[in-house]
């Protein structure tokens, strides 16, 4: 599967939903105990596995899926992907549980929004209770070897959204907080259109900011250098293109109008 080295013990391994290359990630981080970060969607479970194999390692020490939501293309495989990892809890917002556990309404909703997408990802399958772990604001996740992971609370794409952060390392793993990365261009462009949540956006931005990370590591795609850089540039886009929005309604344009103006 052509699992990418990111540093001496975490790896990336492209899920090819579809066979479309570098648009979903999955991040393998090592230490006494192994976590996921992202499972990406059902339809990728079997790509994600054998990119475990690929890089040696032992299914029965992965202790964590860690996902920063769980819309489908984020955490839609964990249900599925817990038949073979008999040791592993997923971890996830609280608010996200109820839809993990009986992943019904999900399933529903995502066709509705995703419509044919949907199908390609695949139907999620149910958690059990008892192989899942809120996450919570600032929690602390010892994979040991001197490897920890802190969870942020970054709410705005989704109200049960988290991000993951690598104290030893200074690798960050956004989710969808931080925008899309497209590497051979070097930008960043918006997820889920965010005017309505701006407000805890550009909180989370600044969250992440603050702790300042070495590293992005996006879930869609890629590992990015300059990270604080980078997060400041797409809180600013974010404040533009907002502040485009705002005037053009105020003035009677056009949602096509608008739209010229901010490409």
């Amino acid at each position: 599967m052509g699992a990418q080295k990111i540093n001496e013990y975490i790896f990336m391994i492209d899920l090819k939903p579809a066979n479309v290359e570098n648009f979903i990630a999955s991040y393998v981080v090592t230490g006494r105990r192994t976590a996921i970060i992202e499972t990406g969607p059902t339809s990728t479970v079997n790509n994600l596995l054998e990119g475990l194999k690929e890089l040696n390692i032992d299914f029965e020490d992965i202790a964590y899926l860690m996902v920063s939501h769980i819309h489908l293309d984020h955490g839609g495989g964990a249900g599925t992907l817990l038949r073979y990892l008999p040791n592993a809890k997923v971890v996830v917002h609280p608010r996200g549980i109820p839809h993990l556990i009986n992943p019904e309404k999900l399933w529903v909703q995502a066709k509705q929004v995703l419509g044919k997408i949907a199908e390609i990802y695949g139907e999620p399958s149910p958690v059990p209770e008892s192989r899942l772990l809120a996450a919570e604001d600032n929690m602390q996740i010892d994979l040991g070897n001197g490897v920890e992971i802190q969870i942020i609370e970054t709410l705005g794409h989704a109200s049960h959204h988290v991000s993951y952060y690598d104290r030893k390392s200074g690798i960050l793993f956004p989710g969808d907080t931080a925008g899309i990365y497209v590497e051979k261009l070097d930008v960043i462009l918006p997820t889920t259109p965010p005017l309505l949540f701006l407000p805890k956006i550009l909180e989370s931005l600044g969250k992440l900011i603050k702790i300042a990370p070495k590293k992005l590591c996006y879930t869609h795609f890629g590992a990015a250098n300059n990270a604080v850089e980078k997060l400041k540039a797409y809180l600013n886009q974010l404040k533009l293109w907002a502040s485009i929005i705002r005037e053009g309604l105020k003035n009677g344009e056009s949602l096509e109008v608008i739209s010229q103006r901010i490409v």
